[in-house]
């Protein structure tokens, strides 16, 4: 007879709906996926780089179109802190007003981090995203990788992370 396979629980409750991690994961990676999901968010929110740089393991990597958009970069990944730094300070400088922070819940499996930001949520709608971070053994983020929706990307495209009363760039339409 084969022993039982253990389905993930589900917790309820305003701060962590629909949050699921398997009954393999250890207590304490359910308790620094909590973290990680409720402090990311804040930091971001508040835009304090530092509180953001403390969630990301050192020689973390992000990857994003927004960093080739804020970097000048052709490939849209930042390395290390020394790379993370100026592009969260560029993203606390010129984060345009839609992008809001309304979401629901995560998904995990104890060592990845899976949520989205809804375009559609109960106020109005927002920038459109799915963040998916490799969380290491240290509890920090290793790996984050930000996909953009069809609403996201029309911010891009508008140039709308430019700093207030400056001219978009060429061939970007307003």
């Amino acid at each position: 007879m084969e022993p039982k396979k253990k389905t993930a629980p589900r917790t309820q409750g305003r701060n962590n709906a629909h949050a699921a991690v398997f009954a393999e994961a250890p207590q304490n990676r359910h308790e620094i996926i909590e973290r990680i999901y409720h402090e990311w968010d804040l930091a971001l929110s508040r835009s304090d780089v530092d509180a953001l740089l403390a969630l990301y393991a050192s020689d973390a990597v992000l990857e994003s179109p927004l960093v080739s958009h804020l970097m000048n970069k052709e490939v849209g990944i930042c390395s290390g802190h020394d790379e993370l730094r100026p592009f969260f300070e560029m993203l606390r400088e010129r984060k345009p007003p839609v992008r809001q922070h309304y979401r629901t819940g995560y998904f995990t499996d104890g060592k990845k981090l899976i949520w989205e930001y809804p375009r559609a949520n109960p106020k109005s709608e927002q920038m459109d995203f799915v963040e998916v971070m490799e969380i290491n053994d240290e509890g920090l983020i290793q790996h984050h990788n930000v996909y953009w929706g069809r609403f996201g990307v029309r911010v891009l495209q508008r140039d709308e992370y430019r700093n207030k009363g400056e001219r978009p760039g060429p061939g970007v339409r307003q």
